[in-house]
């Protein structure tokens, strides 16, 4: 039987407990005795608070405290939450506006926490919130993408976050002079609501002056090191835990108020506090994603090369800096700014502003999507304004394998590729050359079809390094501390198989470790896919010294010099020696000899460069124009993920990402009204894709193998939203043409559809 390491899928351990109701969930397993949290949240976008009163609420049945930011600073807190800006055109900063854990002085947006209630239960503290007395000079809500309105930060006139630029500007701008084709195209990208299937929570207690704080995020250092700073503690007195987590997809990825607040409660009642958040709550404060506009131009000589892209963004970063939300739109975005095509003369830039609405940070892609989605529009334009065919326009302007590894404009090394190669598959896959039978069955139908084709390439994202500690038990058992969080990818199923295929270890002897920063020191969680090739990269490193290590001391158990003994993943092997040890084996000898220092390995790894996953998404949909009802018909997909350890979980990643990109394009839509009210705020009025909105998806890969790490894979975690959002847009756009439609932007609900349906001519022009 081939190794799990050579592409065997397997089934993923952890689904059992899932299934079967014994998932260690951070709501789950809050300690009996901890109070309940509750947050008061602000009514209103944009006000000067005039007035919060919490007396009558700390009188009431059950209440334990009710913290205000004024409560946080007279227990010493530092009460700034942390962001990460970006450097202006000038070569100032970004505007590093001031975000408190609870408002001070001003509420920003609907939903922003404002007391902290604590109670005996969760329907206490809920009723002594009714009481807090809550008074505001109501502001001007800032609602638009366009400088000025109300002041929404004094750090950032004009409410004008950031102005950033990065390319040639004069060389881009010279090769749209000299031209012989300029295609331009507005590119709106709505907002979403992340809405993963667990809530946000919390819980938190000292013992003995040790803060513990548990999350279910996507990692624990970043907020362990958030708690060192707000509450000026050491290292060694916090303990960050981070148990079962159900999805993240970026938005868990950072900190948010409520765990620092759980934490001061627990610390001045001397009891542990836990807080879970309801939907409505996290559609209100949860970070949000997407939310920008995009003016993208292609520059073509005669020949309809490429010679030249230039794109202006503007992004909403919604009333605070979110920890990562400025990177999220410029840097992040430009890593795969020119996508696929081999052009060196570009120019992104990107104005940020602040608004009266959620934070918008990191959701499945965090930038890549959006940067693909901007370039995959405009080729499918010139497309049409060239006269050209959509896939014979891209396959122009690949990238040739010859070219790798290819420096892009931007910087990035693009490691391997083959993009021509999984082009024709997708072709052959789909049946490109039956579409228009398709298109004329479905016309005598009264129905239109269209076919949107999107490339994608994706960059891995996040700190290289991450670190395996692989540790052998007295029982027989091995764990394996990773630096890594699993919140829904199957890591526990990965990271174990992973490390018997290296090791002959049975997989039912490996147990993963994750989510406790006292376990192991230093981690890079999860986001950016980079969870599988850095951790397992970190993985070899520990077996290459275990076997190092263990071939020193069986030295004298065999008989032979160390160098002699080889070790062919299952066995310890050398000529002249009849003992061929397992790993299990040569652990148990050690421990009968007294050597402890043998069951315990720990290495760090460091990915000397990242890889870059590519694939294509190719679409077909069915529009009714009598209701502007959207089916999506057909969807394949072609990826190029390298050596895939597990494609069954590959590919359920890639079903994940597709849905989701699906949702955004077609039923999901965040509704503000003028007044920052969120309309769109429980399952009632925003609509995620339900399984008739889905078609089978067929997933196929073509693997290239990454030259970038020694196992030859690449992340696949995010891809299927990255070339989802274009694929489904270019079919849309396909579908509507001939009715007149020139300008359709997602979300593409029935009625978005019928509207610009309506609007249109009924011929094409």
């Amino acid at each position: 039987m081939d190794k799990f390491g050579k592409s065997q899928s397997v089934k993923r351990v952890e689904d059992v407990r899932f299934l079967t109701g014994e998932g260690r969930y951070v709501d789950d397993i809050a300690p009996q005795a901890s109070l309940h949290g509750f947050v008061f949240r602000s009514p209103v976008a944009h006000g000067i608070i005039t007035e919060l009163d919490v007396s009558d609420a700390r009188q009431a049945d059950g209440v334990h405290a009710v913290l205000t930011v004024d409560d946080l600073e007279a227990a010493g807190m530092n009460i700034a939450m942390r962001a990460t800006v970006v450097d202006n055109r000038d070569g100032t900063k970004g505007a590093a506006s001031f975000r408190p854990i609870l408002a001070k002085d001003r509420a920003r947006f609907v939903g922003e926490p404002l007391a902290f209630v604590v109670a005996d239960t969760l329907a206490q503290a809920r009723d002594a919130a009714e009481l807090i007395e809550f008074d505001y000079d109501e502001l001007p809500a800032k609602m638009d993408m366009i400088a000025g309105g109300e002041t929404v930060h004094p750090e950032a006139p004009n409410n004008v976050a950031f102005d950033w630029g990065m390319g040639d500007e004069a060389a881009t701008n010279a090769a749209f002079e000299a031209a012989a084709h300029v295609v331009s195209l507005d590119v709106g990208d709505n907002r979403i609501i992340v809405n993963s299937m667990e809530p946000r929570g919390t819980y938190a207690y000292w013992e003995a002056g040790r803060l513990h704080v548990a999350i279910n995020g996507q990692g624990v250092w970043a907020h362990k090191d958030q708690m060192i700073a707000a509450f000026g503690l050491e290292a060694e007195d916090v303990q960050v835990t981070n148990p079962d987590t159900g999805g993240g997809f970026g938005m868990k990825s950072m900190g948010y108020p409520e765990p620092f607040c759980a934490a001061l409660a627990a610390k001045l009642l001397d009891r542990p506090v836990r807080w879970m958040s309801e939907r409505t709550e996290a559609m209100l404060s949860d970070n949000a994603g997407r939310d920008l506009t995009s003016l993208a131009e292609l520059a073509f000589d005669e020949n309809h090369k490429i010679t030249a892209y230039r794109v202006h963004t503007d992004c909403n970063l919604g009333a605070y800096n979110s920890q990562f939300g400025q990177p999220i739109q410029t840097l992040l975005f430009s890593r795969v700014l020119m996508g696929v095509y081999d052009v060196q003369a570009t120019y992104l830039h990107v104005n940020g502003y602040f608004t009266n609405t959620t934070q918008v940070d990191a959701y499945r892609g965090a930038g890549r999507p959006e940067a693909i989605y901007v370039l995959e529009r405009v080729m499918d334009r010139a497309a049409r304004e060239l006269g050209v065919d959509p896939w014979e326009l891209r396959r122009k302007n690949f990238i040739k394998p010859e070219q790798f590894p290819y420096k892009a404009a931007t910087g990035e090394t693009y490691d391997v590729g083959d993009f021509d190669l999984l082009l024709g598959r997708a072709a052959e896959i789909i049946d490109a050359d039956g579409f228009e039978a398709r298109r004329a069955a479905d016309e005598a139908k009264g129905l239109l079809r269209g076919q949107g084709l999107c490339y994608y390439i994706e960059s891995i994202l996040g700190d290289p390094s991450e670190t395996a500690k692989v540790v052998f038990n007295a029982d027989g058992t091995v764990h394996i501390l990773v630096g890594t969080q699993s919140n829904g990818q199957g890591h526990e199923t990965v990271y174990a198989k992973f490390l018997s295929d290296q090791t002959g270890i049975p997989a039912d002897k490996i147990f993963v470790i994750q989510g406790d920063s006292d376990l192991i020191a230093k981690g890079g969680g999860t986001g950016g896919s980079r969870s599988v090739t850095t951790q397992n990269n970190a993985t070899l490193a520990t077996v290459t010294k275990m076997v190092e290590v263990f071939s020193a001391f069986l030295s004298d158990e065999m008989g032979v010099p160390a160098a002699e003994i080889s070790f062919d993943d299952e066995r310890f092997r050398a000529d002249g020696s009849n003992l061929t040890p397992t790993m299990l084996e040569v652990a148990e000898m050690a421990r009968q000899a007294g050597r402890d220092d043998l069951l315990v390995h720990q290495e760090t790894a460091t990915l000397p460069a990242r890889s870059f996953p590519n694939g294509c998404h190719v679409t077909e949909v069915v529009v009714d124009p009598d209701t502007g009802t959207i089916t999506t018909d057909l969807y394949i997909v072609v990826d190029d993920f390298g050596n895939l350890i597990s494609p069954v979980m590959a590919e359920g990643q890639v079903h994940g990402g597709v849905v989701q990109g699906i949702g955004q394009a077609i039923t999901e839509h965040v509704v503000y009204d003028e007044d920052g009210q969120l309309l769109t705020a429980s399952f009632m009025d925003y609509a995620l894709p339900r399984a008739d909105d889905v078609p089978n998806i067929n997933f196929t890969s073509v693997p290239v193998p990454s030259t970038a790490n020694i196992m030859g894979m690449k992340g696949c975690g995010e891809a299927g939203t990255v070339g989802a959002l274009a694929a489904v847009a270019n079919a849309v756009q396909d579908a509507l043409w001939d009715r007149g439609v020139r300008q359709a932007d997602m979300p593409f609900t029935p009625h978005r559809v019928w509207e610009m349906l309506k609007d249109a001519p009924i011929a094409a022009e």
